[in-house]
């Protein structure tokens, strides 16, 4: 697995899939890239350049801990770019690598060709998703036979009594099957420390970050899960409104994880956007 030196001089490890014109693939979690596979098969059409963040994976762990910070983390992105030799390149980021991505987007605009954000968190740019909007995207799946018991925990969690996160990991893929379970065991962070530490106190500035996407002229791709109670379609379709040239798709049958529920639709979207 090759590595680059970080900003500080921490090792950081990436693997490549596929070929072609590369396309760096920022996971969430943080977490090393392993869960995002090859995105469903994204890799015979394009050079995916997938980093493990800092402290996950192959990565080294930083003598700075508070580097774990996202605005910080940009740094990171930054010298993945420079180590490529990339002048420009086309970014993609999932789940909470999407406040990566565009943080790096609002330092960095003149940096990034095409930006994918997939299934999207959105704390950087400040749109509140709502307990109302998850147990919304939650109720579409009533008819499954783990429902009772994922909704009363997410009912739970939502509204702040407790409640058990493993008995909602269903309503995040579109079937609760074997191969999503096996995908459930291969995607949680671990390092709680570098998960704790991407959100902490001065990781996000709202307002900048959406003035910055305001006046970022590239296309964006959004592609949200129908089912995802993550990132449900409505806030996704919120951001997709921060950007001046934007497209939203919404994945039917798909939750948190599209490539996994239905990798041909997903490779589909998102190589025709990144062609």
């Amino acid at each position: 697995m090759p590595t680059f030196p970080a900003f500080d001089g921490t090792r950081l490890a990436y693997r490549t899939e596929g070929v072609g014109d590369p396309v760096v693939c920022i996971s969430g979690g943080p977490a090393d890239s392993r869960y995002l596979g090859d995105l469903g098969g994204l890799s015979a059409h394009r050079r995916l350049i997938l980093p493990d963040s800092r402290g996950t994976g192959r990565s080294a762990i930083p003598a700075d801990t508070s580097s774990y910070r996202c605005d910080r983390l940009v740094d990171d992105v930054e010298a993945l770019r420079e180590h490529l030799g990339l002048p420009r390149m086309d970014l993609l980021g999932h789940s909470g690598g999407a406040n990566l991505a565009v943080r790096y987007v609002a330092r960095y605009p003149e940096r990034v060709g095409r930006l994918a954000l997939i299934t999207p968190g959105t704390a950087a740019v400040g749109v509140t998703i709502t307990g109302e909007m998850r147990r919304e995207s939650a109720r579409l799946r009533g008819d499954e036979p783990w429902f009772p018991a994922a909704f009363a925990a997410l009912e739970a969690i939502t509204g702040g009594t407790g409640g058990d996160w493993e008995a909602i990991a269903p309503f995040f893929w579109g079937r609760w099957d074997a191969a999503a379970r096996q995908h459930h065991a291969a995607s949680r962070p671990a390092n709680a420390e570098a998960a704790a530490g991407f959100g902490a106190d001065g990781a996000f500035d709202p307002p900048a970050t959406r003035a910055a996407l305001a006046a970022f002229r590239a296309p964006v791709l959004l592609l949200a899960g129908e089912f995802d109670l993550n990132s449900p379609p409505a806030s996704t379709a919120e951001f997709a409104g921060l950007f001046p040239d934007a497209s939203l798709v919404v994945q039917s049958g798909a939750g948190h994880y599209p490539w996994i529920d239905d990798p041909d639709r997903f490779v589909a979207a998102t190589a025709a956007f990144l062609r």
